[in-house]
């Protein structure tokens, strides 16, 4: 049988966005095992859903034999990537730095193993680049780069019009000079990123090539993006994280159940492990039939970040509040009062974000206690019931328990 090249699965699947030399590197990988890298900046104490698509590449390059180097970008978080921002990264700790990326291993080891064969490693670009010699570092490395094709590149452009200081320009030096320690420690020939990384990916590649004389390549990924070119994963709360401290294992469920139509079908591909023959077969129907396959992608991914149980209690609580069961869909408890606002209720519960979005949900007719629709900011519990449990309702897709526990 056939083994199928992982640059094919990775096409297949929608991973790719950009290579370069990828005669050479399908070669390079249809004959040898390498080492590659991702590198990961622990500016968090978990990673989110723009995390997802690189961890799942590197669990199908792990499966096709290859080994995953985890970085942990400590040394250049305390510089910050310009990479797509319009403004300065907010310092931080080296201490925060690497408790964080201590969290990171724990939740990217549901998707690919550090132990056995080809395991990955997680080193930590702290321990190189901290103690590096600044002279010595412009002397070695920094001579191999051209200030004029730096500023060419796109992860500056969005920086020079309000100021690009001297500390975020090294950011490309730094990271180049990763890629090149990684290739002299653990033989990396290919580092891996988002496309936003593209143009600091490519310095790390030819600055192997220049100073080692061996070839190193660059493969980016596509962005998850909603239909209109926006980022998905933006949630009323925020970001969507991979801890259950921070975004709820229904929550995380909710969300992919609710993604848009025409995202269903990629979502599968990128996201899950399932074969392409089963995701297209989901799939082929564009009708009302398309929500099988919505909650298969939403078990499937819930399953991957926290695990089966959790999956299943998400699936079971998403199909209570759909039916209206109240015993089995998720429930808070609130020290409250049965005198309290609705609106305080709201904001308590993470329902809305503040006074003022309840007020515009109520007024928009999208708010019920139980089944009795609330028509002013001005109600109270009171004025729906007298039990300290009731169903809150936040349009037609969110509805949650409150359990009321009066406050002495």
């Amino acid at each position: 049988m056939k083994t199928t090249h992982i640059l094919d699965t990775l096409y297949a699947r929608g991973f790719i966005k950009q290579t370069v030399y990828e005669d050479d590197l399908r070669k390079l990988l249809a004959t040898e095992k390498i080492s590659f890298y991702i590198g990961f900046d622990p500016t968090a104490d978990s990673l989110h859903i723009g995390h997802y698509i690189p961890i799942m590449a590197m669990a199908h390059m792990q499966r096709a034999g290859h080994t995953p180097i985890a970085l942990i970008g400590a040394g250049t978080a305390m510089v910050g990537d310009p990479s797509n921002r319009s403004d300065m990264r907010r310092m931080m700790s080296l201490e925060t730095i690497q408790a964080n990326g201590e969290k990171f291993r724990m939740q990217m080891s549901r998707f690919f193993s550090f132990e056995g064969e080809n395991a990955a490693v997680m080193p930590n670009n702290a321990d190189w680049l901290l103690k590096l010699n600044y002279v010595d570092f412009l002397r070695d490395t920094g001579v191999y780069f051209s200030v004029n094709k730096m500023l060419t590149a796109d992860c500056f452009k969005a920086r020079m019009e309000k100021g690009l200081n001297f500390l975020e320009f090294n950011y490309m030096l730094m990271q180049s000079y990763d890629f090149l320690v990684l290739y002299q420690k653990y033989g990396a020939r290919l580092q891996m990123g988002g496309n936003d990384q593209w143009s600091n990916i490519l310095a790390g590649a030819d600055l192997i090539r220049r100073k080692e004389g061996v070839d190193a390549f660059a493969v980016t990924f596509t962005l998850l993006e909603n239909s209109d070119g926006t980022k998905m994963g933006k949630t009323q709360k925020g970001a969507l994280w991979l801890d259950a401290n921070k975004t709820s294992p229904y929550e995380f469920y909710q969300y992919f159940r609710n993604v848009e139509d025409v995202k269903v079908e990629e979502c599968l591909k990128l996201l899950t492990f399932m074969e392409l023959d089963e995701i297209a077969e989901l799939c082929k129907f564009k009708d009302e039939r398309i929500n099988a396959a919505k909650k298969r992608l939403a078990f499937e991914v819930a399953k991957l970040v926290h695990g089966e149980e959790a999956a299943l209690e998400a699936e079971s609580q998403a199909a209570a509040a759909f039916s209206g069961d109240a015993g089995a869909m998720p429930s808070m408890e609130l020290a409250a009062g049965l005198d309290s606002l609705i609106i305080d209720i709201m904001v308590l519960s993470s329902l809305a974000k503040s006074k003022s979005e309840a007020r515009q949900l109520i007024a928009g007719g999208g708010v019920k206690v139980n089944e009795e629709k609330v028509t002013s900011h001005e109600q109270r519990v009171s004025d729906f019931t007298a039990e300290s449990e009731f169903v809150l309702h936040k349009g037609k897709k969110v509805h949650l328990k409150i359990i009321i526990r009066i406050k002495k």
